[in-house]
């Protein structure tokens, strides 16, 4: 039995208003904008806006040697972690941030989105401030050696262990270590690719100084921030001082101890001898 023509019009009328009620609200929610990189020591993160109201964000990464890769899947955030998606950091990427509706897992052929500037982790990600871990003269106060307390990468070496921002830009990053003496203000400088340095110093005058990491080939974000100044003594460093402190109660503690020991000692031989004198002096029992 054929249906009648009214409701074929009427059927087809109700599913053309239904596609385009779904294809105005597929487009009823705005595309991501102000979409910026956000990096400190290769730890990335993408961050936009707005903030989402009835549609979700999905993130995609893709590389100049990579292919799309989905990260953030259906968040309400305004932000996503793709660190672990630029482990090329030589590579340089884009990312494209999606609005879809919630819950909708068909992917349209013509997704709403929002292309991202492009990011080169080597060249973009800001280097965090370097520290310095420890420092010590020589026996004869001529020479001093810097150990830098590094910035660390969020990428793991083959050991299990976080790699330093250095291991990750090689001979590309060094330390530059700014020093002077004490009474003076005119400044010195030697930098390192390694985590030590040494410089040469004269006998018997303080310095200070200070560590700054810097990556000479970038425009930008070349220099991190400056380590805090740190400064020798006469003696040596900060480390030679506590262990001096460190001597000085050790050895009044033992001194303390010996002394107890032998004030006990002389109170036992004492009173030793006064006991075997009474029973000298005592007389002897009757028979």
């Amino acid at each position: 039995m054929r249906a009648p023509q009214p409701l074929l019009l009427a059927l087809f009328c109700l599913w053309h208003l239904s596609a385009t009620v779904a294809v105005t609200d597929a487009q009823a929610f705005p595309t991501a904008v102000n979409i910026t990189w956000s990096s400190l020591n290769f730890k990335t993160i993408l961050e936009w806006q707005p903030k989402p109201t009835n549609f979700v964000y999905t993130v995609e990464i893709s590389g100049q040697r990579s292919d799309w890769k989905k990260k953030c899947i259906y968040t309400e955030n305004t932000e996503c972690d793709v660190t672990d998606q630029l482990m090329d950091v030589n590579d340089t990427y884009r990312a494209r941030v999606i609005s879809s509706l919630p819950g909708n897992e068909d992917v349209p052929e013509e997704p709403l989105y929002t292309l991202s500037p492009p990011f080169t982790p080597s060249k973009q990600t800001k280097i965090g401030r370097p520290g310095i871990k420890s420092y010590v003269l020589n026996d004869d106060k001529t020479k001093l050696k810097v150990e830098i307390e590094e910035p660390m990468s969020p990428y793991r070496s083959p050991s299990g262990g976080f790699r330093s921002v250095r291991e990750v830009l090689k001979t590309e990053l060094r330390y530059t270590l700014f020093y002077w003496r004490a009474s003076s203000t005119g400044k010195k400088q030697a930098t390192t690719t390694t985590s030590e340095i040494e410089i040469s110093v004269d006998k018997g005058e303080s310095y200070c100084f200070f560590i700054q990491a810097t990556v000479p080939s970038r425009r930008e974000d070349r220099e991190s921030p400056e380590s805090p100044t740190q400064c020798t003594s006469q003696k040596g460093s900060v480390i030679d001082e506590y262990g001096v402190l460190i001597a000085v109660i050790i050895a009044v503690v033992l001194i303390v101890i010996i002394a107890i020991a032998l004030c006990v000692t002389l109170y036992k031989c004492k009173k030793s001898k006064q006991d075997a004198a009474k029973k000298e002096h005592m007389p002897l029992p009757e028979a």
